[in-house]
């Protein structure tokens, strides 16, 4: 993060300075003179925007274009916690057009990394040596198979040009308040603290960056998000459900080109998930002999030996798919967890001073399995209201109206029964989605609720026997440090922990025996591991620097014990082509 900031000053100061960004040089503000003294300094703005995934930059841009509309101008500032735009961002992704042809009509024609139309859609059922197809339910025609991460950073060249202050390598830790507790902006974290909290010679402190506005475009299970949601009770005052979680893992591979089929996609359902656990998987063929392929696993799983990144080693041995992988290169892996609540989960998204705008909101449409086109038109309705605010002196409840006015509300209110419906099982869950689909076509007469929020549905081990994952071959299955080492991650290794144990006892005393140590099987990172201390006996050990920033250990631990922040700006994966 820091190396952004002396970027920022030596840029002041009249120094030259090393790019810090691989996608385009920084267009540094004259006003980051002010960015570094012995003290917290504070930079000002009108919009303070958290995150550069799609519904932070569309917002950015849908704003600075409607300042040049009513010939005015908002200065608007973009942080992002990866050590570039793009670097934190995954999905599938089968991408929906929709919003960036409100957004960028003119994209066709701008060179954006959308070139791939989806030419043929599948839907397979799988059992452990079979892949029986059946009806689609799926319209992706229109659709484009894309890497997000690649979209982002154009989107976030697209913002600059509009004269966005964009700036990657900056984690916001901290939300600030005034007097009446109305948000005025977000802290960055100090860096240059070792992990016993002491000062080193790197020590920099944190900037403040206040806005009028302020709006949270974090990802799913944003922290400060989170947080704010709790605080002003907006999921009580919006649609009223917990949300609930599903856990996505991805890598994406160079296959033989006589395999390759651009614009191929196939969802399955199936093996080798057991007939209680919601989740499927996908595969989609780029461009360049590319395939991401991924598994999901809805985190109210509630076996607690069940381990989603060895289920997905397990599921490219299938002979449908190990067949389509054979001959072929990992180039990336990756994992994000995705918010599956829908309807019923969204939060009333405004608080005094901002708003939550993309997937931190959770605005995932489950059946489609799309999120991005959702995610940026929430971000353009905000900076319409944001603009309003700020300009005409109305409301950021016009955000919050206008939301239920829009195509999103429409689109999530037909799909809200789909994901609640395998509550009750695979089958059930089919069946009723079939009804809903084919039948009520999105407008039945009732609306399912969710079962228990994910931590809650983990059941005790005794209820449970152990998996037994075969052993990864090395050529379409692999071991955990093979996979992160293709994730990119990395963390200062010399930092506080960003991962805390509320209650540092809990992990020995409840969650080893009662539930067999999940935290070491639900981390797609294996960042949490028991080993044997000095006398023999079983401590949880953090390995924080394998964090890919997923979130799952915030949702899924039983006792919600593990509280998940952000560690120093730039610390993560670095994904490339997700």
């Amino acid at each position: 993060m820091h190396r952004v900031l002396r970027a920022a000053v030596a840029a002041a100061a009249g120094i030259a300075a090393a790019p810090t960004r691989r996608h385009r040089a920084p267009s540094w503000s004259a006003a980051a003179a002010r960015w570094f003294s012995a003290e917290r300094e504070a930079m000002s703005y009108d919009v303070v925007i958290v995150g550069a995934g799609p519904a932070g930059l569309a917002a950015a841009i849908w704003l600075k274009q409607l300042c040049r509309a009513a010939d005015t101008d908002l200065s608007v500032c973009v942080l992002e916690k990866g050590a570039e735009v793009g670097a934190h961002v995954l999905s599938g992704n089968v991408f929906e057009p929709r919003a960036l042809d409100e957004l960028i009509p003119e994209w066709r024609q701008e060179d954006a990394p959308i070139r791939v139309p989806v030419s043929s859609d599948k839907f397979w059922m799988l059992t452990k040596n079979k892949a029986w197809t059946l009806p689609s339910p799926f319209d992706n025609k229109g659709n484009y198979v894309i890497s997000l991460s690649q979209l982002v950073r154009w989107m976030s060249v697209k913002a600059e040009e509009l004269g966005v202050e964009v700036y990657p390598g900056f984690a916001a830790s901290e939300i600030l308040y005034d007097e009446n507790q109305i948000v005025t902006g977000v802290a960055t974290n100090d860096v240059g603290i070792a992990k016993d909290g002491s000062k080193q010679e790197t020590f920099q402190p944190g900037v403040e960056l206040r806005g009028r506005i302020t709006l949270l475009a974090e990802g799913c299970r944003g922290s400060l998000s989170e947080k704010i949601i709790t605080n002003y009770k907006l999921r009580e005052s919006g649609q009223g459900q917990h949300q609930t979680y599903a856990l996505g893992i991805k890598e994406v591979w160079e296959i033989e080109e006589g395999k390759h089929e651009p614009g191929s996609v196939i969802h399955t359902v199936g093996w080798p998930l057991d007939m209680k656990t919601y989740g499927g998987s996908f595969l989609y063929h780029l461009d360049d002999r590319q395939l991401a392929i991924g598994l999901v696993v809805a985190l109210n799983y509630r076996n607690p030996f069940l381990s989603p990144y060895d289920e997905f080693q397990k599921f490219k041995q299938h002979p449908a798919i190990r067949t389509l992988l054979e001959g072929g290169t990992v180039l990336q892996y990756g994992a994000r967890t995705l918010n599956e609540g829908g309807f019923q989960s969204i939060p009333n998204p405004v608080f005094p001073g901002g708003a939550i705008i993309g997937c931190s909101a959770g605005f995932l449409n489950v059946p489609k399995i799309k999120g991005s086109h959702t995610a940026m038109k929430s971000g353009m309705l905000a900076a319409e209201a944001t603009f309003k605010a700020l300009v005409e002196g109305s409301s950021m409840d016009m955000y919050w109206e206008n939301l239920k006015k829009s195509w999103i509300w429409d689109e999530l209110y037909r799909a809200r029964n789909y994901r609640p419906a395998f509550e009750y099982g695979f089958i059930p869950g089919m069946a009723l989605s079939a009804v809903e689909r084919y039948i009520f076509k999105g407008k039945s007469p009732f609306t399912l609720k969710h079962g228990k929020p994910d931590h809650e549905a983990t059941e005790m081990a005794n209820l449970h026997s152990p998996i037994s994952y075969p052993k990864p071959d090395g050529q379409v299955s692999f071991d955990v440090p093979s996979s992160l080492y293709r994730s990119n991650t990395n963390h200062e290794h010399d930092q506080p922990p960003h991962l805390r144990l509320r209650d540092p006892a809990v992990p020995e005393s409840i969650n080893l025996p009662q539930y067999a140590g999940p935290e070491s099987r639900y981390c797609p990172a294996r960042v949490y591991e028991y080993v044997s201390d000095e006398n023999g006996d079983p401590k949880l050990h953090i390995n924080a620097q394998n964090c890919l920033h997923c979130k799952a250990c915030d949702i899924k631990d039983p006792k919600q014990n593990i509280e998940w922040t952000v560690p120093e700006g730039g610390g993560g994966p670095g994904y490339t082509v997700m």
